[in-house]
């Protein structure tokens, strides 16, 4: 299994913007989240077309399974 991260924020601007990180645990934990977009926000880490990261508004754990036949 393949899991990703989507965390969303609001920008300076009142803009949303989605960062996702491919490959994170599965036992990824609430706190740990919220801990992270509180650091990505306090740190000023990225810019977006539409300002900073200033404020937390969800985030997301996805979950992916590929199953791979062999056809030939």
């Amino acid at each position: 299994m393949e899991y990703t991260l989507a965390m969303t924020f609001l920008t300076e601007y009142g803009e949303k913007s989605t960062l996702s990180i491919s490959g994170v645990k599965a036992t990824l934990t609430k706190d740990q989240v919220n801990t992270l977009m509180d650091t990505i926000i306090t740190n000023n880490i990225f810019t977006t077309n539409s300002g900073a990261l200033v404020k937390k508004s969800g985030a997301q754990l996805t979950q992916r399974q590929v199953t791979k036949f062999e056809v030939a």
